[in-house]
């Protein structure tokens, strides 16, 4: 196992911390998924998120309950835009992970709503 996943490695969701241009840290909570070693997320294209994650791909992530609370120690990491079959890896892990949540709920948002989903890898720093 990737040592540097070790303390994300069980938490169904993370508590992403993501930076503004001025360095001002936003946490916000998101579902976390497993492929082997690789750990992924995933957002829409008008997320303010999604806007830091183009500025900065620098981030943090800590286990955190649903509402984001943080339940253990957060790891440093870059978060790396996924396009094509790298994509398709990263959804199907997330719904494989959260049956309901990520495998129906959320892709029907997105269509509905017209966004563009974006998935992201987390690769330790």
């Amino acid at each position: 196992m990737n040592a540097g996943l070790a303390p994300i490695r069980d938490a169904k969701t993370i508590l992403l911390t993501t930076y503004k241009r001025d360095g001002t840290a936003v946490a916000t909570p998101v579902s976390v998924a497993f492929d082997g070693e690789r750990a992924f997320f995933r957002s829409y294209h008008k997320a303010w998120k999604t806007k830091r994650l183009r500025h900065d791909p620098a981030v943090q992530a800590a286990p955190a309950t649903l509402r984001g609370k943080p339940t253990g120690p957060a790891i440093r990491a870059r978060a790396t835009l996924l396009d094509g079959e790298q994509a398709h890896v990263a959804a199907r892990a997330l719904a494989r992970r959260h049956r309901i949540l990520q495998a129906i709920l959320v892709p029907a948002a997105h269509r509905l709503m017209r966004y563009r989903t974006m998935h992201y890898e987390l690769v330790p720093q």
